[in-house]
């Protein structure tokens, strides 16, 4: 066995050099800082069992290497195992903002919380340590017996945590008591502590604490002594402790940390460069101090430079370690207490493309039921890895994401990762078929015949819930489209941009409707399907022709009508020929657009497919309208509306409607062309259209405008712009006779 720390660290490096591997690379392996290897590895720290497990495990080395340790007393005995600091040690220098914090600290130590024990949480790096000694010296006047640090965290790996016995032992000795007359017994010695410290005003900042149970020995019976304790953990069990969250820094302070510590170029650096640095740093205090530092000290980085390197999610861990500071170290430690599943769940969450994440999603990846997902995740949250953004959605930091994506998440089996991608998708698969069912319930449906363990299917009881659920989640269905597309989970991709059709037809978000949809298209040209692909390329083409791109939507429509006649789907053929008949509409050519709708009219009849139907009646009356055959668009728009009203299909009767004032006002039936309107204004409200609302509005600004009403006529039509924003005359008659007003 090597008989030193220098000779032991010597075995290592050779090992490693050996295996070829540089300590950059194997200390990205292994999950420990390069700092802290190369002091190992240069005999200038303990080599302890853990480490030497890490260097066996990677190396291959058959537990040779942990042979080597196997047995040897650790440096650190009983009696020196905690670092204790009798006063404190200086504050930071370039210590930022906490203002808030602050204050709490200063009301908690002047007894104005009937607590303590105050505990300081929050993630790894938040700058916990630097907050509690800031807030403790504010406070030295207040104890006159003294201020102590007790340092709980030593950092090393394989290091066992301190004991509530040892921070006795060394408290006891600081007061004068000699080792023999200290008692063995847990009880006893807290007795004889508390006998010793019940007349004192004594400051305790227990630093970087691990479990409740540490420090309840230490918690003072009396009123006149306090501990300010700091952790990474909630320590939950510590009942009637006062409790501050420390999280991530604004934005303003956080620029101001980087500038202060980043040397002349950062305080000089434009605001934008700043704040994206501090932005790619999630504004985490260690990590701005670490990349401020490695800026100040190059003579060669730009700030822009600097913000590039930082801008690669893949190697930014690696650019925020300077060899003493590592964040991925520091996120590391806080990974080691967690239970295997909570880990696992840990680095799954990192499969899921949005930072916050609905806890059914959760649940899906963990593969797991919602019971046992609140678990994990309440795991995770009290070692602060996650954050509840709400009772149901969790959110991870971006660097915590980053390190779970590069340093957890490939410790797990590619078939496991494939399998959490595949629940995920397909749980969210079945919220988005069953919320867009409400939405639009006669439109047909590829059937989905997925495993729903967690119900999906069953989740809203109604239009509403499911109108709520989309607004909320459909950033994140946008995301889990394209991460279905670049899996090669086709059938995903296609079928969740299928589902959002609706929603962003109802929300006319056109940007998002396209990009969803050219995944589906791409989905469906790699997986062979032509039917499917001719689906898409019409979806792709039905979102420019609402955009008001009608040139790019006709070149789409007929892709898919060749498509469509390959297939020889009939359906497929008459809605092609029916958007292209509705392109020609809004390109001016009527009396063509009138013809084929009618000849669409009488296909989907045929079809008995009433929606559809009803649809082609709505552009029937449109044509006429413009055709001046004003008393049969009128017919035909109430024809449209009383089919949508029978289907229960809200928007499209609210859409109806508006047809039909559009009628009356051409025809010169201003008051009945206002109540249309106003009706119409109603209906779109109340079904979530802020768009048909604003047509509507628009609708009645001109009824105004053309009745000498100019003043009511400006109010419409501010009314409208703050409803939905300017609409394109080209597609939306109602602005094409405002702009000529």
């Amino acid at each position: 066995m090597a008989e030193t720390s220098r000779e032991l660290g010597r075995e290592l490096r050779k090992a490693r050099e050996e295996a070829g591997l540089s300590l950059s690379t194997f200390a990205e392996r292994v999950r420990f800082s390069k700092g802290y290897l190369s002091k190992v590895e240069r005999g200038q720290r303990d080599v302890t069992l853990g480490i030497a497990r890490a260097y066996d495990r990677e190396l291959d080395a058959g537990g040779a290497l942990i042979a080597l340790v196997a047995g040897r007393p650790s440096r650190r005995s009983k009696r020196n195992a905690v670092a204790m600091t009798v006063g404190l040690p200086p504050p930071s220098p370039r210590f930022v903002g906490r203002a808030r914090e602050l204050e709490r600290i200063d009301a908690f130590v002047r007894g104005e919380h009937d607590t303590n024990a105050c505990v300081l949480s929050g993630m790894a790096g938040a700058g916990k340590t630097a907050l509690a000694l800031r807030g403790a010296w504010n406070a030295t006047e207040l104890f006159p017996d003294g201020c102590i640090l007790v340092e709980f965290g030593d950092h090393s790996p394989g290091v066992a945590e301190v004991s509530a016995d040892d921070v006795l032992d060394a408290l006891l000795r600081f007061f004068g008591i000699p080792a023999r007359d200290i008692p063995a017994h847990r009880t006893a010695r807290a007795g004889l502590y508390q006998s010793r410290i019940r007349r004192k005003r004594l400051l305790l900042v227990c630093d970087d604490v691990g479990t409740a149970g540490q420090i309840t020995p230490l918690l003072p019976a009396g009123s006149g002594s306090k501990l300010l304790v700091t952790s990474r953990n909630r320590l939950n069990a510590l009942d009637d402790a006062t409790r501050l969250p420390v999280e991530v820094l604004p934005s303003a302070e956080a620029a101001s940390l980087f500038r202060a510590i980043g040397g002349e170029h950062a305080r000089t650096a434009a605001d934008s460069v700043v704040g994206r640095v501090v932005a790619r740093c999630g504004r985490l205090p260690l990590a701005l101090r670490v990349a401020a530092a490695r800026f100040q000290s190059s003579v060669t980085w730009s700030l822009d430079d600097f913000d590039e390197r930082l801008a690669d999610e893949n190697a930014r861990l690696s650019v925020l370690d300077d060899g003493e500071r590592s964040v991925a170290a520091a996120f590391n430690l806080s990974c080691q207490a967690l239970t295997g599943a909570a880990l696992r769940l840990f680095g799954l969450l990192a499969l899921h493309p949005a930072r916050q994440v609905e806890i059914g999603s959760v649940a899906a990846l963990a593969g797991t039921d919602l019971v046992r997902a609140r678990r994990l995740v309440d795991q995770l949250s009290d070692a602060h890895l996650v954050t509840y953004a709400s009772a149901d959605r969790v959110t991870t930091h971006d660097l915590l994401r980053t390190f779970a994506r590069n340093q957890v998440l490939p410790c797990m089996t590619e078939d496991d990762r494939r399998a959490a991608t595949v629940r995920l998708l397909d749980h969210n698969l079945l919220l988005a078929a069953a919320s867009d069912a409400h939405l639009d319930p006669h439109r047909y449906r590829t059937p989905l015949a997925l495993p729903d363990p967690l119900g999906a299917a069953r989740r809203f009881p109604d239009h509403a819930s499911a109108l709520a659920w989309l607004h909320r989640e459909w950033p994140s269905l946008v995301k889990l489209c394209r991460l279905a597309a670049e899996s090669g989970l086709h059938e995903h991709c296609w079928q969740l941009a299928s589902m959002l059709r609706q929603y962003f037809f109802l929300t006319k978000q056109w940007e998002h409707w396209i990009s969803t949809q050219l995944d589906a298209v791409s989905a469906a040209r790699a997986s062979g399907d032509r039917q499917k692909l001719a689906i898409a390329v019409s979806n792709l083409g039905t979102a420019h022709f609402d955009r008001g791109d009608l040139p790019v939507a006709v070149d789409y429509f007929q892709e898919a009508l060749g498509l469509f006649r390959d297939a020889e789907d009939e359906h497929g053929i008459t809605t092609a020929t029916s958007h292209l008949a509705w392109t020609a509409l809004y390109l001016g050519e009527h009396e063509n657009a009138l013809h084929d709708l009618r000849s669409v009219l009488v296909s989907y009849r045929r079809a008995s497919n009433t929606r559809n139907a009803a649809i082609a009646l709505r552009g029937i009356a449109l044509a006429e309208t413009e055709l001046a055959r004003y008393a049969d668009a009128v017919r035909h728009a109430e024809m449209a509306r009383a089919e949508f009203e029978a289907l229960d299909l809200r928007l499209d009767v609210a859409m109806a409607v508006n047809c039909t004032a559009w009628a009356h006002f051409h025809a010169g039936n201003h008051a009945e062309a206002r109540l249309r309107y106003e009706e119409a204004a109603a209906l779109a409200e109340k079904c979530g259209s802020r768009y048909e609302t604003a047509r509507a509005l628009t609708g009645l600004g001109n009824v105004h405008a053309a009745t000498g009403n100019d003043a009511g006529a400006a109010e419409r039509w501010a009314e409208a712009d703050a409803t939905c924003g300017p609409l394109d005359p080209v597609v939306v008659g109602e602005a094409r006779v405002r702009a000529a007003t």
